[in-house]
């Protein structure tokens, strides 16, 4: 099969691109600047294609080499979540690109979206709940999530939308909280800062992450809103405590030094009912998807 993936250097994207080649796939990277591309994804023998979202000269369907599916990872403007720029400049180049490959032939489409569609909302949340987003991000995600099923009315396709939780793993940006403990032991310090630590989240490495979105995204089926999750809520402060007990390393925490966020609830976490029910029927999870805490 070939797949076609934005984003492919971030995050998520390596990991699932790694996943593709692992399974023997074709891929097709697309990239803004492909003079800037890190060796290691052309060792990988990838197709790579220049693709600029919101540009005039948006690409169809053939100039990404006609995959039979994308993952769209890319987006603009993170991680500042209430910045306008999501539903002002993002929201609208990010559905006049994944339209138009949609109307010249693009078969399935799976996009990653977010659990902060959820918005405020507490406990287990579940994909039939009422989307309340409380930031400009969560906001303009479910805004494309819509305008795609609108688009589905008129135009053949198969869409899956991920929503994400929380993702931790190898290449995870600097600002992130396992990146900053880790930097923190690195440097030697003697406490890590953190906020209370009390609230409880849905964590998964990001391979696992990965192994999800690409088993659902070749799977040739309109799934729909699926979340991608543990389905367990852990409190941060265990997962840091478990970070640092499985690493080894000598590290005290200074709770409560910084404030809680202002843009999610004390308590959420993912149903994972419909993914878990999808993954039995092709013979079981992969990886170990319901222990988010397991070693880095």
């Amino acid at each position: 099969m070939r797949v076609a993936v934005t984003g492919a250097t971030g995050f998520i994207g390596r990991h699932v691109l790694a996943e593709l080649r692992r399974r023997g796939h074709e891929t097709t990277v697309c990239v803004r600047n492909a003079s800037v591309l890190p060796d290691q994804f052309l060792h990988m023998g990838a197709d790579v294609r220049e693709i600029a979202i919101g540009a005039s000269d948006e690409p169809d369907w053939p100039d990404l080499g006609s995959p039979d599916v994308l993952i769209h990872l890319a987006w603009g403007g993170l991680p500042n979540y209430h910045s306008l720029h999501h539903f002002e400049k993002e929201l609208p180049a990010q559905y006049s690109f994944l339209a138009r490959l949609v109307k010249t032939g693009l078969p399935t489409l799976a996009v990653a979206g977010t659990c902060f569609e959820y918005g405020m909302q507490s406990g287990a949340l579940g994909e039939d709940l009422v989307c309340l987003p409380g930031n400009c991000y969560g906001f303009a995600k479910n805004a494309l999530h819509k305008q795609l099923q609108f688009l589905s009315r008129t135009h053949s396709f198969n869409l899956v939308w991920a929503r994400l939780f929380y993702l931790y793993g190898d290449g995870q940006s600097s600002n992130s909280l396992l990146s900053q403990l880790r930097q923190a032991v690195m440097e030697g310090r003697e406490v890590f800062d953190m906020s209370g630590g009390e609230q409880l989240r849905d964590y998964l490495p990001v391979t696992t992450v990965a192994e999800f979105l690409t088993t659902l995204a070749t799977l040739g089926q309109d799934i729909g809103t699926i979340n991608i999750c543990s389905g367990k809520p852990i409190s941060v402060r265990r997962l840091v405590e478990t970070w640092i007990r499985e690493n080894g390393w000598k590290i005290e925490l200074n709770l409560g030094h910084y404030p809680y966020p202002d843009y999610e609830s004390m308590a959420f976490w993912g149903k994972m009912d419909k993914l878990s029910a999808i993954i039995s029927t092709i013979g079981g999870p992969p990886g170990d998807a319901r222990a988010p805490h397991s070693s880095l």
